[in-house]
């Protein structure tokens, strides 16, 4: 009876390094290790406490505990296009172009179900996040890797990819500022992005989970910001990153109202929406945005300063990212990705993921998060300095 209760397609999922990692960690803690969380991008610290106190309210009254509605409320949507013309200076419509989602993760990894069809395919960043892969793998739908190169600062060169592939496109998902490689892109390039979509005729999904956690004062764009966009784009927000809010699973889609339908007509049938103090939480944090103007940023851009600059001292000198909660470093010569990543958990405690688990084009790299308070940093920084300066590769 072995498999006789598991589908082929959860073999297709791509999740298995994260499991692995889990279980490199729990070896290293029963031989009494202490073992410093480096690998998942889940946020260390709670949501302010004023977001709390909203919360803790809310789930003191009467009312909030009916079926929310896939959509999201009236009053979330409206605020998410106060915020959106805020932020962005882009005039959503409250009704069409704004959806609620259980995060991000939930909006992306059903969007495939929503859009296309088995035997269709769609562009994925490679290296990119796993879930993209494994939407397509629940859909049926063909995944065909969208090249990203650090020559090119890691964007797509999209000129590069034949007409016989672009025949067969669906969609295709950008990401920047970029899990796992930190990369950022401009209005510029999101210029070009569109064109593409509007020539070749499929729809641009944009991943911008970390619009708040960038850093040295740049401000990440929203696809939205190309007139026309509207038209060939949707775009993803989470409010796990920017507001530490990653437990209650709150986030929104906004964009091209047709692909925004389609989802919410699967979601009607999946869920019943976000719970309604999560929403009320969500409101007052786009509020507290809008009032104070303070991103999380600043909080990972310390972390970040702290943690590279250790590591440099420390004889491994990593790329400064410009944006998100990551380094994406090279690994020393003569290490796979995944070797280097094992090594390192089991020599010094130090969790990462090995960038192969990110597509092909992640082999030789490790992801790493500043999940972690900067004395910790420091401290993995050390233990990473030990391991990159004494040990041998092991293949």
């Amino acid at each position: 009876m072995s498999g006789a209760y598991r589908s082929r397609r959860i073999d297709r999922l791509g999740s298995a390094i994260f499991a692995e990692v889990a279980g490199w960690k729990q070896t290293a803690r029963d031989k009494g290790m202490a073992v410093i969380n480096l690998d998942i991008g889940s946020p260390d610290l709670p949501p302010s406490e004023s977001l709390r106190d909203v919360l803790s309210t809310a789930s003191l009254r009467a009312d909030v505990y009916r079926y929310p509605g896939t959509e999201g409320t009236a009053g979330f949507r409206a605020k998410v296009a106060e915020w959106f013309a805020f932020r962005f200076g882009v005039l959503l419509d409250s009704e069409t172009e704004i959806l609620s989602l259980m995060g991000t993760q939930d909006g992306l990894a059903h969007l495939p179900l929503a859009i296309s069809d088995p035997g269709d395919a769609a562009l994925l960043p490679d290296p990119g996040y796993p879930v993209y892969g494994a939407g397509l793998a629940v859909a049926g739908v063909e995944p065909i890797p969208l090249p990203l190169l650090a020559e090119n600062g890691y964007l797509p060169d999209f000129e590069a990819i034949p007409q016989a592939v672009w025949d067969k496109i669906k969609f295709m998902i950008l990401n920047y500022p970029s899990n796992p490689l930190s990369a950022t892109a401009d209005l510029g390039f999101f210029e070009k992005a569109v064109h593409t979509a509007r020539k070749r005729g499929v729809l641009l999904v944009h991943d911008n989970a970390y619009s708040e956690m960038a850093f040295d004062g740049f401000r990440p764009p929203s696809v939205l910001e190309i007139p026309g966009a509207k038209d060939v784009a949707i775009e993803f927000h989470s409010m796990s990153k920017s507001y530490h809010l990653a437990g209650t699973r709150l986030g929104f889609a906004v964009g091209n109202r047709e692909a925004l339908a389609s989802l919410r007509a699967l979601k009607n049938n999946i869920d019943f929406g976000v719970f309604l103090g999560a929403q009320e939480a969500g409101i007052a944090a786009l509020e507290a945005d809008m009032r104070e103007s303070k991103p999380i940023g600043a909080l990972y851009e310390r972390r970040r300063n702290a943690f590279v600059s250790a590591l440099h001292d420390n004889g491994w000198n990593v790329a400064m990212p410009q944006a998100t909660m990551f380094l994406w470093a090279s690994v020393p010569e003569g290490w796979s990705s995944r070797a280097f990543s094992q090594a390192l958990l089991s020599s010094t405690g130090v969790a990462s993921i090995p960038g192969n688990a990110f597509g092909a084009l992640g082999e030789g790299y490790v992801r790493l998060a500043l999940v972690e308070p900067e004395e910790v940093l420091l401290d993995a920084a050390q233990r990473i300095g030990w391991f990159v300066r004494e040990a041998e590769p092991t293949q």
